[in-house]
């Protein structure tokens, strides 16, 4: 008996490995599923839309195949007569791309995608989730052409690549992929996208566990019997004894014992009482297993709660990341270079003006110091614009606070830069972002700081005459503009925090006068400010105030006092006014971007000044 239980499990050890390991390799299910897409079209963009980048769960692997070729134009039919006023048909550009292998792709928010194609012709592939199939239509647009997608700050990813290109993503629903070549050839014909699937077999595991118990058991039970065996030392048999002699038979009275047998005694008896329990026992286990009458109690239905959808913002924050560190990057060339063609590429508004005036300067002054790179290493503050519920509105901004890495000079001193505040425009979908303002944030580290939304919420931006604040930004600009200029004296002085407010401190009324003071007889020194021109920018903060960017121009004017006396200009000035002397009279234009934190209406407190970028953008001589 044990021979035969030890060659049972063995059997089922075989089976039970056999098929554990038939589940991981002949019978494994497929690991990725691959569509493989061919469009030929001569659109020169191709979009994929987020319901067929998800028409498998997972991540999304492309692999693009490069290589198109223009299409040659047809060529005009023979006339004998020309037709009064028909235009000549096209003929093929001699510069113009025949081939090419380059590969562009880059993926965003479905909308911001379809903004940046605009009306361009362009290959939609689509995902037919009834009948389970990919449906690829080409749009017809006015637009043959499209600018080079990668690089562009709109994108939450790009890539490039020559001949072939493969990258991997995982998007959700509202977020689609373009592929182009060079923006004028058609876009690539051929690429693949491929998703994996669930190919585990938890099966497998169990049944080889399975097969290795039971040969585990199979050995044990057949070294038992082994054992067994050479204990018994083979069968004993008893030899027999002689037959004796019969004995006459007796009346016996027939026992009340039942019919169906003798009740067995000794080892048998033993073993069928054990059989009792153990029969007992297993069909308890089967009636607990079988469903019967059993009760099912419904568990009760959650009752469904209002959604509250995230609205969208003009970028994400590892977006922000990546646009500030190549603003970085582009300013870093233009003051290598001092050029202006490059830093217009980046900068715009307040910003630009104080960089291309330093440029001029520090051509004409080499010892002229540049205005500080900008930092690139860590945004400490992001604060992108919420934008409305169609979401593909133009122009976006975007409100950021970006620090430095701390320098250590020559004899290990560790110096920590002031953090720098920017906004940032972006134009339209195929524009890059341009900084507008770059203030360096003067509040104390210990002092309190307007709370803002984190950057998944974003803020709202409020027009520069709202109703909603203590007092309109652009009001305030005029207000700030006019202490300046009047110290306390002015009627907007009340309006502000004045103490310890370093702008005053550098460029105020006292300052003014302790300049007038110190110059002669012959000369007269004037000021007058304005507010510039440029947009004023006011981001809400948690508080219903806002953070308010503004900029103010202030105009000083020297004039000689005296008959045939002339004033000299400071060599920075005199690189911008074209000369160092003039007996007529100089004038400096400063730029002044100035950071506010503005409370709400109702709310009591001072305008506080966060920070300011002060800097000589103009100088030309007076009449």
């Amino acid at each position: 008996m044990r021979f035969i239980a030890a060659i049972v499990f063995f059997v089922v050890a075989v089976v039970g490995v056999g098929l554990g390991v038939a589940q991981r390799t002949v019978w494994a299910p497929p690991d990725r599923v691959t569509a493989d897409l061919v469009i030929e079209s001569p659109a020169p963009v191709t979009i994929i839309t987020g319901e067929a980048l998800n028409a498998y769960e997972g991540r999304q692997t492309f692999a693009v195949q490069g290589g198109v070729t223009a299409a040659p134009l047809p060529e005009p039919e023979p006339s004998e007569t020309p037709v009064l006023g028909e235009s000549p048909a096209p003929s093929a550009d001699p510069d113009a791309p025949m081939e090419t292998t380059a590969i562009s792709a880059a993926y965003g928010r479905s909308s911001d995608v379809m903004a940046w194609v605009g009306d361009a012709a362009h290959n939609l592939v689509t995902w037919d989730a009834e009948n389970g199939v990919f449906v690829t239509e080409t749009i017809a647009g006015t637009e043959t052409t499209v600018p080079e997608p990668f690089g562009g700050d709109l994108w939450y990813g790009d890539f490039q690549g020559e001949g072939t290109l493969g990258f991997t993503v995982n998007v959700p629903d509202d977020v689609a992929v373009l592929i182009v070549s060079d923006g004028t050839l058609p876009a690539p014909q051929a690429f693949s996208i491929t998703w994996p699937l669930d190919s585990s077999t938890p099966f497998s595991t169990v049944l080889i566990l399975i097969g290795v118990g039971a040969l585990v058991i199979g050995l044990l039970l057949l070294l038992w019997a082994l054992i067994h065996m050479r204990r018994q030392r083979g069968p004993r048999r008893k030899s027999p004894k002689m037959p004796k002699v019969p004995k006459p038979s007796r009346y016996r009275p027939i026992s009340a014992r039942p019919l169906l047998g003798r009740r067995p005694k000794g080892r048998r008896a033993a073993g069928r009482i054990a059989l009792v329990p153990t029969l007992l026992i297993g069909g308890l286990l089967l009636t607990a297993c079988t469903g019967g009458s059993a009760v099912i109690v419904s568990s009760p239905t959650p009752v469904p709660t209002d959604v509250v959808e995230t609205p969208e913002t003009a970028v994400t924050e590892n977006q922000l990341s990546r646009i500030i560190t190549r603003v970085g990057q582009t300013v870093a060339q233009a003051d290598g270079e001092l050029s202006s063609a490059i830093a217009e590429t980046r900068l715009a508004g307040p910003a630009l003006a104080l960089r291309t005036a330093s440029y001029t300067v520090k051509d004409d002054e080499s010892d002229y110091p540049l205005l500080p790179e900008f930092p690139t290493e860590s945004v400490v503050l992001a604060l992108p614009e919420r934008l409305p519920a169609e979401g593909d509105t133009w122009p976006r901004r975007v409100f950021a606070i970006v620090r430095a890495p701390a320098t250590v000079d020559d004899e290990g001193v560790e110096t920590q830069a002031p953090p720098l505040a920017m906004v940032l425009v972006q134009e339209d979908p195929r524009s890059q972002y341009k900084v507008h303002y770059a203030v360096t944030v003067t509040l104390p580290e210990d002092a309190p700081r307007p709370e803002v939304a984190p950057a998944e919420l974003g803020a709202p931006l409020l027009p520069p005459n709202t109703p909603l604040l203590a007092v309109t930004p652009e009001a305030v600009a005029a207000a700030y503009s006019d202490v300046l200029l009047n110290g306390d004296e002015s009627e907007s002085y009340p309006l502000f925090q004045t103490e310890g407010d370093p702008l005053l401190a550098q460029i105020g009324a006292a300052a003014k006068a302790e300049r007038q003071a110190d110059l002669p007889d012959s000369a007269r020194l004037s000021f007058s400010n304005a507010i510039g021109e440029a947009e004023i920018f006011s981001f809400v903060t948690t508080d219903g105030g806002a953070l308010v960017m503004a900029y103010l121009l202030e105009s000083e004017t020297v004039r000689p006092t005296e008959a045939g006396a002339a004033v000299n200009a400071p060599d920075s000035v005199a690189a911008l006014a074209g000369r160092s002397q003039s007996t007529t009279g100089i004038r400096a234009t400063y730029g002044i971007q100035v950071l506010f934190s503005v409370p709400a209406v109702g709310i009591e407190g001072p305008v506080v000044m966060l920070g300011y970028t002060q800097g000589l953008i103009a100088a030309r001589e007076v009449d």
